[in-house]
């Protein structure tokens, strides 16, 4: 099963990168494919619209405001559902594309148990064993996997009250509620750590490529098995060559 999956997926992956490239720098490494970069910005475009059809629906305040961007009230009712159900399929080939980079491991339970020296940004540079992914996004990805699935399934009954009954279709208001409730939470997060935590993250998504300087410094374990290099002994010769030019500067 997992052979018939991963094969499914290297197939679309080879389809949608030999229609773009990325060019990869000297000082950079590839982070994240053509076929990566489509799915999360294709994704990314449904939630939004989702959100706020969303929005629009569920507060009366907001209704007047957001309903003339989908057509009309009317419209908003009948896209909403739509969109959430693009968003889930989408996202749905982004659980398989990324399956094992997001595979929960032990050294991810003791990223967790440092959260607060990551938010603080006590230390510099972070653990040698962090990879590709930390426990942190991890953890974001894995609570809006759960988060769709409640989509869906607290949708159908609100899409179809008469279908399910009243009675489904009032805990489904509940459970999409707080699904709705962590996908928010989650998403200002995300955006805020790819953007103005990490400088450097948001470009991975754009063209694709991350500085050498930022993969050491976020991603150790990654970069040690993407250039078999010491992140640790790169970074340190980079200090020192930062330290080296004010003093030859002052001797010229």
């Amino acid at each position: 099963m997992s052979w018939a999956v991963e094969r499914f997926d290297e197939n679309r992956r080879r389809r949608v990168d030999a229609h773009g490239g990325t060019q990869v720098r000297d000082d950079e490494l590839l982070r994240h494919s053509v076929y990566t970069r489509c799915l999360h910005w294709s994704a990314a475009i449904f939630f939004i619209l989702a959100l706020l059809s969303g929005f629009a629906l569920y507060t009366p305040w907001l209704f007047r405001l957001l309903t003339p961007l989908f057509g009309g009230g009317s419209m908003t009712r009948l896209l909403h559902p739509w969109f959430s159900l693009a968003f889930v399929a989408i996202f749905a080939l982004q659980i398989l594309n990324w399956l094992q980079p997001m595979s929960w491991t032990s050294n991810d339970s003791r990223w967790m148990r440092r959260v607060k020296d990551y938010v603080t940004n006590t230390e510099k540079l972070e653990p040698e064993y962090v990879d590709f992914f930390n426990g942190g996004q991890k953890a974001y990805f894995w609570a809006i996997v759960g988060s769709a699935v409640l989509f869906v399934i607290s949708g159908f009954p609100m899409w179809f009250p008469t279908t399910f009954g009243r009675s489904a279709a009032a805990v489904a208001y509940v459970l999409h509620d707080v699904a709705a409730l962590v996908m928010l939470v989650g998403f200002i997060i995300h955006v805020y750590e790819g953007t103005a935590a990490q400088p450097g993250t948001f470009r991975a998504m754009m063209r694709g490529t991350v500085d050498k300087r930022w993969a050491w410094t976020h991603h150790p374990a990654w970069y040690r098995a993407a250039t078999g290099r010491d992140p640790r002994a790169d970074y340190d010769r980079a200090r020192q060559r930062q330290t080296e030019r004010p003093s030859r500067g002052e001797t010229s």
